[in-house]
Formats: C-alpha cells, structure tokens, sequence
C-alpha cells in the first residue's frame, strides 16, 4: 500500500469527510480549515504535484476542476465567490506529495495571500 496519506484516503484505509467523489476525484473537508469552507480536491490517481500533471491526460485536468465548481456550489460558496488554490512544491507549501487543489470560501478572503 502506498504511504501518500492521499492515496490511502482514496483506498478507503483512512476515511476521510467526503463532501464529493466520483470516477476520477474525491473531494473531502481539510483537517485544518483557512476558512469556514475548506476542501481539498484531489485525483483518484497518484500524482505528485501540478508539474507531474500527464500532458496527455486533458481530462484530468478537467475533473479535477468541474469538481471544484461542484464543490463550490454544494458548500453554498457558488454564488457569493470561492477561491481555488493548487501549491506546487515545497517553496510554495505543498505539504502532501499528491496534487490538491484546496477551495476556499465562506467569508470574505483577501489579496495578496501570504
């Protein structure tokens, strides 16, 4: 079995607050929420980062984000605005090597981030 903890959850060996899953993804809340609406959304397939991305896998790419409109409109955050963010490696704060792609929303978020 693989150690990336993303994987596992995929697995079913750890059960993550699923808020959506399909064929491709599995969106679940973040243990450490930065807003009142965190989700981290995520490909049922390992990939390590955005840079490791597969260029002939379109689809993927397009998963991964109609599940973020999906996500968005289900918290509710649709409407009122959401932030999507996807950190790629260590000097950006990628914590899991699996790609992810966080949603935020909920209250009203400021620019620049950090």
């Amino acid at each position: 079995m693989s150690q990336c903890i993303f994987c596992q959850m995929v697995a079913g060996t750890i059960k993550p607050a699923v808020v959506h899953e399909d064929e491709l993804t599995l969106a679940f809340r973040d243990i450490n929420p930065q807003a009142p609406v965190h989700v981290l959304v995520i490909p049922k397939a390992h990939v390590a980062n955005l840079n490791e991305l597969p260029a002939d896998a379109p689809g993927l790419a397009t998963a991964l984000f109609e599940t973020v409109k999906r996500v968005a409109a289900l918290e509710g955050i649709a409407e009122s605005g959401y932030r999507t963010v996807v950190n790629c490696l260590g000097d950006a704060g990628q914590a899991v090597d699996h790609l992810h792609l966080h949603v935020l929303g909920g209250r009203r978020l400021h620019w620049p981030p950090g």
